[in-house]
């Protein structure tokens, strides 16, 4: 496994284009804070670096919740979202950290649905996102890689993503429960 100080990119981080889809956004988006040292943790443990959106928003964070907590970005874990990236990972994807995942769990929503980076179990399209539907238990190719589905999140049409899922009230349940899901896979 890399040093983390490899991992850590200063010249050329990904950070800046995630904090320009922020400032640009259409849908509620909620950084939560993270703790540095469980930060340097998560981005060890899943080795890639912060030149990466993802590395960028594993160090950097500790999630970030979308639309009212509808959708949760998973980062290196805080209070609000208490799982980071690898753990949640660790067990489902791979065995031990440092492994190669099949898949990599980074998002989830209060349907039950979890978003995932293909790692080659899903498809013939490694890098781009798979959605597994609690409605089918089928994962269901997005056509985008992490950085696309970040912009998705913070700026495309999720009420009519979700249109048929949205009830009434979901703003105020959603906003005020814990970000807390359950996998089994």
């Amino acid at each position: 496994m890399r040093p983390l100080e490899q991992l850590i990119d200063t010249k050329d981080p990904g950070w800046p284009l995630v904090l320009d889809g922020i400032k640009h956004a259409k849908n509620k988006v909620e950084v939560l804070p993270c703790d540095t040292a469980k930060a340097k943790i998560a981005l060890y443990q899943t080795q890639v670096t912060t030149r990466s959106t993802m590395g960028a928003v594993i160090y950097l964070t500790g999630g970030i919740l979308i639309d009212d907590g509808w959708i949760r970005i998973l980062g290196s874990g805080s209070p609000r979202l208490p799982r980071s990236m690898p753990e949640w990972n660790k067990g489902k994807s791979f065995a031990e950290y440092g492994d190669r995942p099949n898949f990599h769990l980074i998002a989830d929503d209060v349907l039950g649905g979890f978003y995932a980076i293909n790692g080659g179990e899903l498809g013939k399209d490694p890098g781009k996102l798979y959605y597994l539907a609690p409605d089918t238990m089928e994962w269901e190719a997005m056509d985008m890689g992490y950085t696309q589905f970040l912009i998705f999140c913070f700026s495309g049409d999720l009420a009519t993503y979700y249109k048929d899922y949205r009830w009434k009230g979901w703003k105020e349940e959603t906003g005020q429960k814990k970000a807390k899901t359950s996998l089994k896979i």
